[in-house]
C-alpha cells in the first residue's frame, strides 16, 4: 500500500471516529436524568453509535449523509447555549469538534470536486486521443471504423462510399528531404483533404502516407468519384515546407459499398482501385469495378497456380511430329510442345500461361526443363529410329540468360542426345530485337553442334535484310502463308519464302498443314518437310512411339 493510500485510510478512520464521538455527545445530555445503571442512560448512548454506524456503511454512496452528525451535534450545541447551559465543558468541546468537521467535510467536498473535474477533463482528453492520428490532428484508423460501421447498419436509400487516397513517391521525398518535411507535407495532405469534403464526411489517417475518406449519404455514385478528383486536384497544388517548394502527387481508389457491405470488405475494395490506379501511373483516381478486378483476381490466381504447378509436376512435354513431304509423309522428327495439367481446369493450352509464365520470369527454368525432359525421350526414340531429329523452343528470356549455353551443354551431357539432331527454334521477331546479341548467342550454341531455327518466318518485316547475318539452318513457314493457297496461276507469299530460304540454302519446313490439298500444293513447291493437324495433332511421348512403330511396321514390308 502506497503512503498516499495509508493517509487517505487514516483520514477516513479519525473522521469516523469523530462522527461517532459526536453521536455520543449529541445524546449525552438526554441521559444525564437517568440513575445509574439505569438502562435509559444505556438505550440512548447504544441508538447514537448505531445510527453512527449505519451512517458510515452507507455514507460511501451517499456522502451528504456524513455531513448528518456533527451538523444535528452543532445543532444541539446551538440549543444548550441559548438555554444558558454553558456550566459543562464539554458543551464547548462538542462545538469546536462539530466545526472543524463541518469545515473539514466541506473543504474536502470542494477538494474531491475539484479532483473529479481534472479527472474527467483527463478523460476526455484520452478519448479525444484514442480517435485523432497525432501527427496529422485528423482522424485515426479507430475513428473511421467505427463512422463506417455506423453509416454502412444506417438504413437509408443514400449511397456510402469510401476513397482511398496515397502520397505518390512519399518515401523517395522522405529519404532526399528528411522525416520532418516529410511530417510536414502529412500535415498539409491532411489539412487539404479536410478542407474539400462535407462537414459530416470523416477523414482519417489508416497509415503511413495513405488516408481515407468516408462519404455518406450520397445521391449517386459519380459523386464520389467527383470528391476524389477535386481532393487530387488540390493535392497536386505546389507546396512549400521550410523554404523548400515541393510537387506532391496523389493516387485514389474509390470504392461504393454494396447493402450489407461489410467495413473491412469496401476498404478492401477501394485498396484494389488504388492499386490500379499506382499500376496506371498515378496521380489519378479509380474506381473499383467488379469486372475489372474479376479478372485481376484471376490473374493473381493463376500466377499462383503457375509459380506453383513446376514443383508440383503438373507440365507435361506434347509433341507434334514433323513429316517428309517428299517420302510418303513419314515422321522424321517432332517439335516438343509444353503443356499444362492443371489439377482443376485440365490440360491448358500454351497460349493461355506462356506470356504470364514470361511476364513472371519462369521461361528459362520452364524452358531449361522442357529441353532436358524432351531430350531425354528423343534418345529413347534414336535408338530404334537413328537420326530422328527433335526442336525445342527458345523464348526471349532464355535467348538472354547468360547462363543458357552451358545449361544446353550441360543437357546434351546428361542425355546423350547428338547435338547435331537437336534443333533450337526462336521466333523471327525475338531473333531481331537485338540482332547483334542474338547472333552471338546463336553462333555459341551452333558451336555445340546443335542447328537453329527461325520460326515464324516471314512475319518479321524487317528480317530479311538481316537473315544472312543470324546463324540459322531451317526456317519454318508461318501458317498464315501455308493456308492462303493462291487461286491456279497466282503467286503465294509461301513461294517467296521458299524462294528466300533456298537463296540463303536454308531447309524450309511448313507449319499449320491442315488439309491434303495445303500438303499437295507445298510438295508442287518442292518443300520437303511440314507439320501440322492434317498429319497429326500434339500429342504425349507414347502417342509419338505409336505413331512411330506402325510407320515402320508399315514400311519394314515394303521395303522387304
Amino acid at each position: 500500500m502506497s503512503r498516499k493510500a495509508m493517509m487517505d485510510r487514516m483520514r477516513r478512520a479519525v473522521d469516523d471516529a469523530v462522527v461517532l464521538a459526536s453521536l455520543v455527545l449529541v445524546v449525552w445530555p438526554s441521559a444525564g436524568g437517568a440513575e445509574p445503571g439505569d438502562s435509559a442512560r444505556i438505550v440512548p448512548l447504544v441508538a447514537a453509535v448505531s445510527l453512527g454506524v449505519a451512517l458510515l456503511l452507507v455514507a460511501p454512496n451517499r456522502p451528504l449523509l456524513r455531513y448528518a452528525p456533527p451538523a444535528a451535534a452543532l445543532a444541539v450545541t446551538g440549543i444548550r447555549l441559548a438555554q444558558g447551559d454553558l456550566a459543562r465543558g464539554a458543551v464547548w468541546l462538542l462545538l469546536a469538534i462539530a466545526g472543524a468537521v463541518l469545515v473539514r467535510r466541506y473543504l474536502g467536498a470542494h477538494t474531491d470536486v475539484a479532483m473529479m473535474r481534472d479527472l474527467n477533463r483527463q478523460r476526455a482528453l484520452l478519448a479525444g486521443q484514442v480517435y485523432r492520428d497525432a501527427l496529422t490532428g485528423v482522424g485515426n484508423r479507430k475513428m473511421f471504423l467505427e463512422h463506417a460501421e455506423e453509416a454502412l447498419e444506417a438504413e437509408n436509400r443514400t449511397l456510402t462510399a469510401v476513397v482511398v487516397v496515397d502520397l505518390d513517391g512519399f518515401r523517395e521525398l522522405n529519404d532526399v528531404h528528411g522525416h520532418e518535411v516529410g511530417d510536414d507535407l502529412l500535415r498539409a495532405a491532411a489539412d487539404r483533404l479536410a478542407a474539400n469534403v462535407r462537414a459530416n464526411d470523416t477523414v482519417a489517417r489508416l497509415d503511413g502516407d495513405e488516408f481515407v475518406v468516408l462519404l455518406p449519404g450520397l445521391e449517386d455514385d459519380q459523386a464520389a468519384v467527383g470528391v476524389a478528383e477535386r481532393v487530387l486536384a488540390e493535392m497536386h497544388r505546389p507546396l512549400e515546407i521550410d523554404g523548400i517548394k515541393l510537387m506532391a502527387r496523389a493516387s485514389a481508389g474509390v470504392a461504393i459499398a454494396s447493402p450489407g457491405t461489410r467495413v473491412d470488405a469496401v476498404l478492401r475494395e477501394a485498396d484494389q482501385a488504388l492499386a490500379h490506379a499506382k499500376r496506371d501511373g498515378g496521380g489519378i483516381v479509380r474506381r473499383y469495378d467488379p469486372e475489372v478486378f474479376a479478372a485481376e483476381e484471376q490473374r493473381r490466381q493463376a500466377e499462383t497456380d503457375l509459380l506453383r504447378a513446376l514443383d508440383a509436376g503438373e507440365f507435361e512435354v506434347h509433341y507434334q511430329p514433323i513429316v517428309d513431304l517428299q517420302d510418303g509423309e513419314n515422321t522424321v522428327g517432332v517439335e516438343a510442345l509444353v503443356r499444362w495439367q492443371h489439377p482443376e481446369r485440365g490440360l491448358v493450352p500454351p497460349g493461355l500461361f506462356l506470356e504470364l509464365a514470361e511476364q513472371l520470369g519462369m521461361l528459362p527454368r520452364l524452358g531449361g526443363w522442357v529441353l532436358e525432359e524432351a531430350c531425354r525421350q528423343a534418345v529413347d526414340w534414336q535408338r530404334q529410329f537413328p537420326g530422328f531429329e527433335l526442336n525445342v523452343n527458345l523464348s526471349a528470356s532464355q535467348l538472354s540468360n547468360p547462363e543458357l549455353i552451358n545449361e544446353v551443354r550441360a543437357v546434351l551431357e546428361r542425355t546423350g542426345l547428338p547435338p547435331q539432331h537437336l534443333v533450337l527454334e526462336l521466333t523471327e521477331t525475338v531473333a531481331i530485337t537485338d540482332l547483334a546479341e542474338s547472333a552471338r548467342v546463336l553462333s555459341a550454341l551452333k558451336s555445340l553442334g546443335v542447328r537453329i531455327a527461325l520460326d515464324d518466318f516471314g512475319t518479321g518485316f524487317s528480317s530479311l535484310s538481316h537473315l544472312s547475318a543470324l546463324p540459322v539452318d531451317v526456317v519454318k513457314i508461318d501458317r498464315s502463308f501455308v493456308q492462303a493457297v493462291p487461286q491456279s496461276g497466282e503467286a503465294s507469299v509461301a513461294e517467296a519464302v521458299l524462294h528466300i530460304a533456298r537463296t540463303f540454302n536454308l531447309a524450309p519446313v511448313a507449319e499449320g498443314v491442315e488439309d491434303a490439298s495445303q500438303a499437295e500444293w507445298l510438295r508442287t513447291l518442292a518443300c520437303s518437310r511440314a507439320q501440322g493437324y492434317h498429319f497429326a495433332r500434339p500429342m504425349p511421348a507414347g502417342g509419338v512411339t505409336e505413331l512411330l512403330d506402325k510407320q515402320a511396321a508399315v514400311t519394314t514390308p515394303q521395303a522387304s
